[in-house]
């Protein structure tokens, strides 16, 4: 065995050994490998040779085990982690609604109405000022536009961040608080790289469409947001699987979109109407049956852009076509 001395991170080793213990702890000692800890056997081995690197370490998981999801949360003795998608971060206490005690039996009478009263006054204390009120409406509205659209959680979040910052620098005096969550939302889309259309957000907001838009450009100016042009290639993926389409139209739409961005043509273009022209002429080159239909329902744009649109793509296409 060689001989190998392994630093801890007790308070007897020396300082100059201190700034290499952490290079270390990456690194196995004998071979230079990965190490990676194993939890299941409380130790620290290396990935190529299999060197035990640290033995015996804490066990910092809970102490039961569980078999099923359902066993896990039944034992689990910690709530839900904390999330800007409610006003109050999900810190606060929910009251069930079952009228039922610990053993599942149903309540007297006399402890329902208590259940209920103190239900009323729970809800009360969870928006105890106007602010509060106000962002537990619009971040219902958030989860809800959301939801209908498809975008998943950590769209939610952002969106959550950007309409509390909006909040906290008073800039929804004179909006209504519908406009500004769905501006929040749109550029939280955005920024993550899955956006929407403008016709998309509005079909499910409970504004207008202008509204939106005022709103957006003015929360974006305001709090300095930065958001990049929305990129046709990221439609592509919704939309091929909205139409159930193969990956092979996919990547051929990708490609019909990488050409036009080398001839220059998506400049001035809207990127949804790129999108879906693309993903109609890739499906007409890879003998799919889909028609200009059913391309505009699912893009929610006219049959007339994919038409001048994918004449455009494929025009740019043999353009830029080696030789």
């Amino acid at each position: 065995m060689t001989d190998t001395t392994i630093k801890t991170y007790s308070g007897e080793t020396e300082s100059e050994e201190t700034t290499e213990q952490s290079g270390e702890q990456e690194r196995c000692p004998e071979c230079g490998g990965r190490v990676v800890s194993d939890a299941e056997h409380a130790e620290t081995v290396c990935e190529d040779c299999g060197l035990v690197v640290e033995e015996d370490e804490i066990d910092r998981g809970p102490e039961w085990r569980a078999f099923d999801a359902a066993e896990k949360d039944e034992k689990s003795r910690v709530g839900a982690p904390t999330t800007n998608m409610m006003h109050d971060q999900g810190l606060s206490t929910n009251i069930g609604w079952q009228d039922k005690d610990a053993y599942g039996r149903a309540l007297s009478s006399r402890q329902r109405q208590k259940m209920q009263r103190l239900r009323t006054w729970n809800e009360r204390f969870r928006t105890r000022d106007s602010k509060e009120r106000n962002l537990k409406q619009a971040l219902g509205e958030i989860d809800r536009m959301a939801s209908a659209l498809g975008l998943p959680e950590n769209v939610r979040e952002t969106a959550s961040v950007i309409y509390r910052r909006a909040l906290e620098e008073d800039l929804l005096p004179g909006r209504s608080i519908e406009g500004v969550a769905t501006a929040s939302l749109y550029a939280a889309a955005r920024q993550a790289g899955t956006p929407r259309s403008l016709d998309e957000i509005s079909a499910v907001s409970r504004v207008e469409k202008m509204e939106l838009t005022r709103t957006y450009r003015y929360i974006i100016r305001e709090l300095g947001l930065e958001v990049k042009p929305a990129d046709p290639e990221h439609y592509v993926p919704r939309f091929v699987s909205d139409l159930d389409l193969s990956d092979e139209t996919e990547r051929m739409a990708r490609e019909l979109l990488e050409s036009a961005r080398q001839e220059g043509v998506h400049s001035g273009k809207s990127p949804v109407g790129l999108a879906a022209a693309a993903v109609y002429a890739a499906a007409l080159l890879t003998n799919e049956k889909v028609t200009q239909n059913d391309v505009s329902e699912v893009a929610s744009i006219s049959e007339v852009t994919i038409r001048n649109r994918y004449k455009e793509l494929l025009e740019a296409s043999d353009t830029a076509a080696p030789a």
